[in-house]
């Protein structure tokens, strides 16, 4: 958890590098497809239907929107989709809805849609969310979309059906970046941006050396990473739109650890002085000051700020063993948080601000865990052997973190409250460092409202 040129002073800490190195040098081709597996879900999910959307136009339907909606529904653990094998009709609009027919089956929302075609590229989508016990329309919405972004219409579609149901943002729209190497090619490493179902994956930079610490710019426009170059390390920002990127930092030592900040003008990263000691940084992007953060003869690094700007979380080992501290982002006196345990890292915030996700050793196993951080209460939450990494999801219902399915890494998902389990497996490759990308803006066309019923 503690950057390379420290681990000599830490016999433990260089035994969790050397896994991390290994896990690296091991790993594989970032073109691998990721593919969920749901472990878990909440008691009673929402029986729901997603009836095959109507489709208007030449030829056979570009996309199936209601197969990635279904998915996605299912995904979250909170639904109970209906096979459409068991559909006894498949109407396109709310008016052809028999109530009848889908309370046989105990569904209690029916989605309905249809998709029409307006040119070569362009769709006009129409979707409706009928409640059946209630026998009327809840929402009603048509979009527009380019051939290029049908399924990110779909995402979309399942979000806002998510929000609706239960009553926070969905994330079906939202992106992940994680790492990858090749096991042929022990030079070769990835970072990798896809969405978060795994789909249309992406390589943002490969590079013959290892990559570490991928992290979102606020907009999602922008990735901050590390790459091991020139016989150290060396912090970037690159831009996702047009791949072009910006060297922050490559001083002499340990360059480390970037988090954007809230309103993403800043970069806290961790940087080593000329004895090797680790603090944090602030880093203005536009003018390339540099603010140190804190000042400690300890490891103090892995910085994530608090949603408001004010405040840094760290970890150091200034206690003896890696805690979490707490200290303003323009410097000053840092408080301890955590104290169960002997071993606190990697800190990261909840959206809300009202917890703190870390790698906690639960009985010598390293696993995710929630802190408070007004009570300090820990709440474990994964159950490997050597779970790391973790990254809130953008509405904080979930973390996603990497961890070991046997010899091999694979990426999961778990619920705050415990419930809803998935793997991301990567089908016999390897991947790590996962992250969470913010909340994306659709910009898509949309009338109606639920008190409107669309006809």
């Amino acid at each position: 958890m503690y950057p390379e040129n420290q681990i000599g002073r830490r016999p433990a800490l260089t035994r969790r590098l050397f896994l991390a190195l290994t896990f690296l040098l091991l790993s594989v081709p970032a073109t691998a497809q990721l593919r969920i597996v749901v472990d878990g879900g909440v008691p009673n999910p929402i029986p729901v239907a997603v009836v095959p959307f109507g489709w208007v136009g030449s030829g056979l339907a570009p996309f199936d929107l209601a197969e990635v909606i279904d998915a996605d529904l299912a995904r979250s653990g909170r639904f109970a989709p209906l096979a459409r094998s068991r559909m006894l009709e498949r109407p396109t609009a709310g008016a052809e809805v028999d109530y009848g027919d889908w309370v046989q089956f105990r569904a209690e929302v029916v989605v309905v849609g249809r998709m029409e075609q307006v040119s070569e590229d362009q769709f006009q989508v129409t979707f409706q969310v009928m409640d059946v016990p209630r026998r009327q329309q809840l929402l009603g919405y048509t979009l527009s979309s380019p051939r290029a972004d049908l399924r990110t219409t779909a995402h979309y579609i399942s979000d806002v059906i998510y929000e609706s149901l239960i009553g926070e943002p969905g994330i079906f729209s939202t992106r992940i970046a994680y790492v990858s190497a090749d096991p042929d090619d022990q030079r070769r490493f990835a970072l990798v941006v896809a969405d978060a179902d795994g789909a249309n994956q992406r390589e943002i930079i490969n590079a013959t050396a290892p990559i570490m610490s991928p992290s979102w710019s606020p907009d999602g426009r922008d990735i901050a990473y590390v790459v091991f170059e020139n016989a150290g390390t060396a912090i970037y920002v690159q831009s996702l739109a047009t791949g072009q990127r910006r060297l922050v930092s490559a001083r002499k030592g340990v360059n480390g650890a970037p988090a954007f900040s809230p309103d993403g003008s800043k970069l806290a990263l961790t940087l080593s002085d000329v004895n090797g000691n680790l603090d944090v940084f602030v880093s203005d992007l536009a003018t390339g000051e540099l603010t140190q953060i804190t000042r400690h003869p300890a490891i103090d690094t892995e910085a994530a700020w608090s949603p408001d700007g004010g405040s840094i979380y760290f970890n150091s080992d200034r206690s003896g063993g890696p805690q979490v501290y707490q200290v303003a982002s323009t410097g000053g006196p840092a408080v301890r948080l955590t104290f169960e345990g002997t071993y606190n890292a990697r800190p990261r915030v909840a959206p809300d601000g009202e917890r703190l996700a870390v790698v906690h050793n639960d009985a010598g196993k390293y696993r995710i865990a929630t802190v408070s951080p007004r009570s300090g209460d820990v709440f474990v939450l994964s159950n490997g052997q050597l779970d790391e990494s973790p990254s809130f999801a953008p509405n904080g219902s979930s973390l996603i973190y990497a961890t070991r399915d046997g010899d091999r890494g694979v990426l999961a998902t778990v619920s705050t409250d415990g419930l809803v389990r998935q793997r991301l497996d990567s089908q016999g490759r390897d991947v790590r460092e996962p992250v969470w990308g913010p909340l994306r803006s659709t910009r898509l066309a949309a009338r109606s409202r639920a008190d409107e019923p669309l006809e």
